[in-house]
């Protein structure tokens, strides 16, 4: 008998398994990027968020710790003052003791009223870092503990009320400070030009005129060199002092500074009825010693007088004369 030959099976090949090897060095799928991507957006945001909150709730208390700190500054000054009044006034300790009692509950009251006023954030962080131990209360009994002494809450109508009064009485207190403003003749010799007090201040109606007017000096009849023109300023001066005189004249009967011509904006009425304003010239003598005289009459000093065209001004004993004209008038 043949022996037989061992069959031998052909065996299918294994498969292989992927080992972590090749998990580790596949690249992820575009859909997992993406969702790593937007993961990553989503915590980013997150994060600025909470930044940007904790940044506007630590803003929120700064401002409201700086109010609260000018609030009470001004209350301690008021208070300061009023006990300062009570001093002087002979004021029994007694009452002293009520007004530190009565400043004491206002900024009290105002301490409770910043914390009612706390935004929800706030209430949050405060309840988070309050200790287990402590018992939880409202807002209105911890404003009314803090006042103490058993008082209601419909008082703080009344303490608003003490605190504008006590406002009131320090504006009073400054109204009635003294003024140490120039005035009267200190303010005269602060007024200088080139080391020299002037004795004239231009009015606050004072202008540059819109016409060209023009001094004509005659002396004995005569013309004499060209016509002085008084347009480019709203204000002249008259005198021997040359060093702030705009038109000197230097007759010895002459003052220093013996009269001013100032341009001033005044309102006329028309014919019609209408009212216009109009730049006019006026002459003024400053106390000069000779007078200052218009059409040959002495005019008093210190008083604005109205020019009229063709006027006719003389200083002192001067022979000179001086013809007031505008561009438009006639020959």
């Amino acid at each position: 008998m043949a022996s037989e030959s061992p069959v031998r099976h052909r065996q299918s090949p294994r498969r292989r398994s992927p080992s972590r090897r090749d998990e580790s060095s596949r690249s992820p799928s575009p859909r997992t990027k993406r969702l790593r991507r937007a993961q990553g957006e989503r915590e980013v945001g997150r994060g600025r968020e909470r930044e940007d909150s904790r940044g506007r709730e630590k803003r929120g208390e700064r401002e409201r710790r700086r109010e609260g700190d000018k609030e009470e500054k001004t209350r301690r000054n008021v208070t300061d003052l009023e006990v300062g009044d009570k001093r002087r006034r002979g004021g029994s300790g007694r009452e002293e003791t009520e007004e530190r009692r009565i400043a004491e509950d206002e900024r009290q009251t105002n301490r409770g009223r910043r914390e009612r006023s706390a935004s929800p954030s706030d209430r949050n962080s405060r309840k988070i870092r309050r200790s287990p131990d402590r018992p939880s209360a409202s807002r209105h009994d911890e404003g009314s503990n803090a006042r103490g002494r058993g008082e209601e809450p419909n008082n703080e109508d009344d303490s608003i009320a003490r605190m504008k009064a006590a406002e009131e009485a320090l504006a009073k207190k400054k109204k009635e400070e003294p003024s140490f403003e120039l005035s009267g003749k200190l303010a005269e010799e602060t007024n200088k030009y080139r080391g020299i007090p002037l004795l004239f201040n231009e009015p606050p109606e004072a202008r540059k005129p819109n016409k060209r007017w023009r001094l004509y000096v005659f002396k004995d009849s005569e013309p004499l060199d060209e016509p002085l023109q008084l347009h480019r300023q709203s204000c002249y001066l008259f005198g021997r002092e040359r060093r702030v005189a705009d038109i000197p004249t230097d007759h010895p009967s002459c003052s220093k500074q013996h009269a001013v011509i100032q341009y001033r904006e005044v309102t006329v009425e028309k014919p019609d009825g209408m009212v216009e304003k109009q730049v006019k010239p006026y002459l003024m003598d400053l106390g000069s010693t000779n007078k200052t005289y218009i059409n040959k009459d002495p005019i008093e000093s210190e008083r604005y007088y109205e020019l009229r065209e063709k006027d006719t001004i003389k200083f002192g004993n001067s022979s000179r004369e001086y013809v007031l004209l505008h561009e438009g008038s006639a020959e």
